[in-house]
């Protein structure tokens, strides 16, 4: 195969992988806290021996995460929170720490706020934050000062990553942060509210009709060209 259908072939490869990501956003456009996902495409040339001179070949191995604020929904919940601004909540999982703006928690039997999935939300200094049973109000500050029954117990912490470029994502809303993370000042959390998705599921579907078509578009590429080739091996075999 000449490097034009090389070409086309890593290019079929990363849309389809563009697909995948655009079909993960779409099944996540409500699930709290989720982040959309998109892809970089790049181009690798490698020298080649012939007339071509070079193959070109197309790679789409780049996730890119859009982190922008997305809307906020009251929930009147005591232990749902919302992030306004930059940062993320901190986890402690078995696989270590790992970042969040997916912000509804529950306690569990000994009054520590998990998640969903039982991970441990971190304080300020990197311990769990504590809810005690037997209180009969439990409050968080805009700046994440927790108190029960009035009386300050801690501060929920929000984070950043170290380096933005390190921090990966892993599974559902969680990020690995790549590093320590570190803690963020400007920002503010809502009590009673939850961030929902940034997914946009109208702008999507939109991008997967554009995708599918690009994919189409390549497919009957390689079509005519294996046709060409039969031809040509064809006519060589008929001429021999």
């Amino acid at each position: 195969m000449d490097s034009t259908g090389y070409t086309t072939l890593t290019r079929q490869s990363g849309l389809m992988r563009e697909m995948q990501s655009i079909a993960n956003n779409i099944a996540n456009s409500s699930t709290i806290g989720y982040r959309r996902e998109g892809l970089i495409f790049s181009e690798y040339i490698a020298d080649v021996d012939g007339p071509g001179g070079s193959l070109s070949m197309a790679e789409a191995n780049v996730r890119v995460t859009d982190l922008g604020q997305a809307p906020l929904t009251q929930t009147g919940g005591t232990f749902d929170f919302a992030i306004e601004g930059e940062g993320f909540f901190l986890l402690n999982t078995p696989q270590g720490q790992r970042l969040t703006r997916a912000g509804s928690f529950t306690p569990d039997a000994a009054g520590n706020l998990v998640s969903p999935d039982g991970h441990q939300l971190l304080d300020a200094g990197g311990t769990p934050v504590f809810a005690p049973p037997d209180a009969t109000s439990f409050a968080v500050a805009a700046d994440g000062t927790v108190s029960a029954d009035g009386t300050p117990l801690t501060q929920i912490g929000i984070y950043l990553p170290a380096d933005p470029n390190a921090m990966t994502h892993v599974a559902g809303t969680l990020f690995d942060p790549g590093g320590a993370p570190q803690p963020v000042e400007d920002t503010s959390i809502l009590q009673g509210y939850v961030e929902q998705s940034n997914v946009q599921p109208v702008t999507e579907i939109t991008r997967m009709i554009e995708v599918q078509h690009a994919y189409e578009l390549g497919q009957k590429f390689l079509d005519r060209e294996d046709e060409r080739v039969r031809d040509i091996i064809r006519t060589l075999g008929s001429s021999s």
